[in-house]
């Protein structure tokens, strides 16, 4: 059953992972919890795969967060089991080597912004809602919440919205630099396939190395995140597809890169 709860498919060198609990908001449940992890260890070694994309089905809402309904039945050390699991469930995705857009179709609240959080890139529907709301729950984000939304639209504004649980629409998620870029409801899709296009066009192995810079050098200092620059661009120059880069743009063509 849990095969259900997670619709898969892919096109174009892009995988769109489909959270499928409409009736419910797209809410997560230890199950759809699993079937995510085991769809996202999948991707771990998969190198015809360029692009990773969430969304939830339907036009209203993305994830919801935690189900409630099933919360309210769990003991404490249930509740302590669910958090690790969404914990190191959205680390490995945020540490998948490919680059994960998430498409926010509605509502992204708790869990489901968080969710957003730990992919590379968001793009929101014009209907989008997002928000971390657990104070209102008298809990904090616990799926990371608290640590990315600071890395990512700054440390006062995370704050203010972590400590009101308030909720912001598309425009405004796009204004503090939550979204990367807002879409009609009906464009979504086509969008984050777009981008999954042009990332598709560019070196497997270079990409994989910006992302392992970025990652790891926003954690640092200056002096050793350049360090930690150095060696990702060292990992490129013995590349094949360095070589190609170079000689399709000397024989003005577009390169075709195999990430070797």
């Amino acid at each position: 059953m849990s095969h259900d709860l997670l619709l898969t498919e892919e096109k174009n060198r892009a995988a769109i992972l489909t959270l499928n609990r409409p009736e419910v908001m797209n809410c997560l449940n230890f199950e759809l919890l699993y079937a995510l992890r085991d769809a996202i260890d999948s991707f771990q070694y998969r190198t015809d795969i360029r692009t990773v994309i969430i969304t939830g089905k339907g036009d209203k809402s993305f994830c919801a967060g935690a189900d409630l309904k099933e919360r309210a039945s769990l003991t404490p050390d249930e509740v302590k089991k669910f958090i690790l699991t969404i914990r190191n469930l959205l680390t490995s995705l945020q540490n998948l080597p490919m680059p994960v857009i998430s498409a926010v179709n509605g509502v992204a609240l708790g869990g489901g912004t968080e969710v957003a959080l730990a992919s590379d890139i968001r793009i929101a529907s014009e209907t989008a809602s997002m928000g971390l709301t657990e104070t209102r729950l008298a809990i904090i984000p616990g799926g990371g919440g608290t640590q990315r939304l600071p890395r990512i639209i700054g440390v006062a504004k995370a704050k203010e919205l972590i400590f009101t649980g308030r909720r912001v629409d598309a425009k405004e998620a796009l204004e503090i630099g939550l979204v990367n870029k807002i879409t009609s409801p009906e464009t979504l899709l086509a969008e984050c396939l777009k981008m999954a296009d042009m990332i598709a066009e560019t070196g497997p192995i270079a990409v994989e190395m910006a992302k392992y810079a970025i990652d790891r050098g926003i954690e640092t200092d200056l002096a050793t995140g350049l360090a930690i620059e150095s060696n990702a661009y060292r990992v490129t120059i013995p590349t094949e597809d360095r070589v190609e880069g170079l000689t399709a743009f000397r024989e003005k063509r577009k390169p075709q890169y195999k990430g070797k």
